[in-house]
C-alpha cells in the first residue's frame, strides 16, 4: 500500500554483553517510516543514537546482539533473516551512510572499482552497465566523473561523504540510514552535504533514517524527530512542533544547549549532571535525576502521552490530564 510504512521497528531492544552482565543500550524502541520521509533522531554522545541504527540494519558485531523486537521492512524482518537475505537486501533496497567514509571506503581501491564491486554483488555484470550507473550518481552528489579512477586519500572529506550517498544510490533503495555523516566536517560543507541529501531524496523518493546529535541540522533537514535518552525514545513527533514546543524536559534541556542564530542573544543554559550508566539505570524515567521538574510519579518509569503534536515519556502530561498513547 503507498501510505504503508517502509520501516516498522517494534520493541527493539539491543544488549551488549559485558562480564559485569549484560546492559541495553537501546531498550524498547518503537519506530515507523513512511516513504519519501526523513526522520532524525538525536540525542546525547552515548544514549543509544548508532547502536539502534546498527540494530536496525542487523549491522550489529558481538558483544552486541539485538534480544527482543522486529524491524520489518517492506514486509520482512530483518532481525530474522539470513546473511544471505541480509546481503540482497542491503544496498538495493536499504543502504547504510556511515559515520566516517574514509574509514568505510576502501583505501586502496579506486572508486570506480568500488562502486563496480557494490553493483557486480548483486548480479550485475554488463561493463557498460555498471559505468554508465556510476557516473550517473556521481553527478547526482556533484563529484566530477574524473574521480571514479581517484582513491579516497585523493579526496577532500566533504567528497568522500558524498561518494558514500552516490554508492549508497546504486541501486535507488527505498530506505537510506546515515549515521552522522556530517560529523566530521565544516558547517559550510555540512550545509552544502545535507542541502544535497535532502534535494536527492525529494528528487528520488526515498526515505532517510538520519542519526545526529546536531539540532541545528535536523531542525532544518528533518520531517519528524526522535529524541532519546539513555537507551530509550523519550519524544516523537514533528520536528517543527517540537522545536517550537518540546514536551519533555529533556528535549527542553537540549534546545537550551545551542545557539540560535537569530534572535536576541540568550545564555546557554545547558543539562546538569551526566546520563545514567546503564548497567543500573534509575528506577522510574530515566532523566529524573538530572531534570529540573522532577516530582513524586517520576519514581514510576512513564508511558508516552499525548503531549500536543508529538508524544512524550514524561508524567507532567499525566497532571494536564493527557491521553496515554503507548
Amino acid at each position: 500500500m503507498p501510505d504503508a510504512p517502509v520501516l516498522e521497528v517494534r520493541g527493539l531492544t539491543v544488549e551488549y554483553l559485558t562480564d559485569a552482565g549484560p546492559v541495553r543500550a537501546v531498550e524498547r524502541f518503537d519506530l515507523d517510516i513512511l516513504p519519501g520521509e526523513f526522520v532524525g533522531v538525536v540525542g546525547e554522545s552515548g544514549c543509544g543514537k548508532s547502536t539502534m541504527l546498527f540494530g536496525i540494519a542487523q549491522l550489529l558485531s558481538p558483544p552486541a546482539r539485538v534480544s527482543e523486537g522486529s524491524v520489518r521492512f517492506r514486509g520482512h524482518d530483518l532481525v530474522t533473516m539470513t546473511d544471505r537475505q541480509l546481503a540482497t537486501t542491503r544496498w538495493r533496497d536499504l543502504s547504510v551512510v556511515m559515520q566516517s567514509a574514509m574509514n568505510a571506503l576502501n583505501p586502496v581501491a579506486q572508486l570506480g572499482d568500488q562502486f563496480a564491486d557494490a553493483m557486480r554483488a548483486h548480479g550485475e555484470r554488463s561493463r557498460a552497465t555498471i559505468r554508465q550507473r556510476a557516473e550517473e550518481v556521481l553527478a547526482l552528489v556533484g563529484i566530477d566523473l574524473v574521480h571514479l579512477k581517484s582513491y579516497p586519500h585523493q579526496l577532500s572529506g566533504g567528497m568522500r561523504q558524498r561518494a558514500m550517498i552516490a554508492m549508497a544510490l546504486l541501486f535507488n533503495p527505498d530506505l537510506v540510514i546515515m549515521d552522522e555523516p556530517t560529523s566530521a566536517l565544516d558547517v559550510v560543507a555540512q550545509r552544502s552535504l545535507m542541502l544535497q541529501v535532502k534535494q536527492l531524496q525529494q528528487q528520488l523518493g526515498f526515505a532517510v533514517l538520519f542519526v545526529t546529535h546536531d539540532m541545528s541540522l535536523v531542525s532544518h533537514f528533518s520531517d519528524r524527530l526522535v529524541v532519546m535518552y539513555a537507551a530509550k525514545a523519550v519524544e516523537i513527533g514533528s520536528t517543527k512542533e517540537i522545536f517550537a514546543n518540546p514536551g519533555h524536559p529533556y528535549t527542553e534541556g537540549l534546545l537550551d544547549a545551542f545557539p540560535s542564530i537569530r534572535g536576541p542573544r540568550l545564555p546557554l543554559t545547558g543539562i546538569p549532571g551526566s546520563p545514567p550508566n546503564l548497567l543500573h539505570p534509575p528506577v522510574g524515567c530515566r532523566f529524573a535525576p538530572r531534570c529540573p521538574k522532577r516530582f513524586e510519579m517520576c519514581d514510576v518509569e512513564p508511558p508516552f502521552y499525548d503531549a500536543g503534536t508529538s508524544r512524550a515519556a514524561c508524567h507532567l502530561h499525566a497532571l494536564a490530564d493527557k491521553k496515554v498513547v503507548q
